[in-house]
């Protein structure tokens, strides 16, 4: 299988398997409940290409995301081209549980982000296993951590560096608004495995996860509400809405994360 980048300028072909969107719960007078309140897109001027995720870290300022969703590959040991959308289209954000039809609404804020930490396999080599990135989340106004914003220590899933390739995921993204108007995430729950044309690579088959879900996050032993689980990689590609990949989290995508927790 040819890995595919699944950000917002990439299409991706049509499948056929279980994926179910989610939905936001809303009791009256109380705030609406998210299902996966830590994981959103991100944004520049409005528009949203990519799905992010915030992580657990100690100052509750991380967010992991595809690599191609916040700078272009390398190749050959040179940086590559910058992309016509992401970074190049204005000031990058965060907006977790976002939702809606066209500029949708940001329940819980929209965050800036303060800087981009990606490993140089990907910016001079564009090496798919290097396809992750972790990007420090400015506080907002209030002083507030994202991580604060999205229910604190008990949502945001722990890094896990040392994962095998068989586990037990749940997968969110946000995909493009051609097939999801309403800008709601799908979400599905499977195994992984190795890929078959690069076993050095997570795969799994879900459909639904078109152009736009690149960066969404792989969740080991999630159980809900306060058992957040376990953040092994980010969705990086696949040639169809069916097939994704993910690059395994392994000691430089820690390296890098204690960057981004260090602001």
């Amino acid at each position: 299988m040819s890995t595919v980048a699944k950000g917002a300028s990439v299409a991706a072909a049509a499948g056929i398997a279980a994926v179910f969107a989610v939905a936001f719960l809303e009791v009256p007078g109380d705030p609406p409940v998210h299902a996966f309140p830590t994981v959103g897109v991100l944004m520049a001027n409005g528009e949203h290409w990519c799905t992010a995720s915030v992580v657990d870290s100690p100052e509750g300022n991380v967010v992991a995301t595809a690599a191609h969703c916040v700078a272009p590959a390398g190749k050959d040991g040179q940086p590559g081209e910058v992309a016509h959308d992401g970074l190049a289209i204005g000031e990058l954000a965060f907006a977790p549980a976002f939702s809606g039809e066209g500029s949708g609404t940001q329940p819980l804020g929209v965050w800036k982000v303060r800087s981009v930490h990606v490993d140089e396999r990907w910016t001079k080599w564009g090496d798919d296993t290097a396809d992750f990135a972790f990007l420090t989340i400015a506080p907002d106004s209030d002083g507030r951590s994202v991580q604060q914003a999205v229910g604190g220590r008990g949502e945001a899933p722990l890094p896990d560096w040392t994962s095998g390739y068989d586990r037990d995921v749940t997968v969110i993204g946000y995909p493009e608004s051609e097939h999801n108007p309403q800008n709601k995430p799908v979400s599905c729950t499977t195994q992984t495995r190795h890929d078959e044309d690069d076993p050095d690579m997570l795969y799994i088959s879900c459909a639904g996860f078109w152009t736009g879900t690149s960066g969404s996050p792989w969740i080991a032993d999630r159980g809900g509400p306060g058992h957040p689980g376990r953040l092994i990689g980010v969705l990086s590609g696949g040639n169809t809405d069916v097939d994704s990949t993910a690059a395994l989290f392994d000691e430089r995508a820690k390296a890098l994360y204690d960057r981004a927790a260090r602001g």
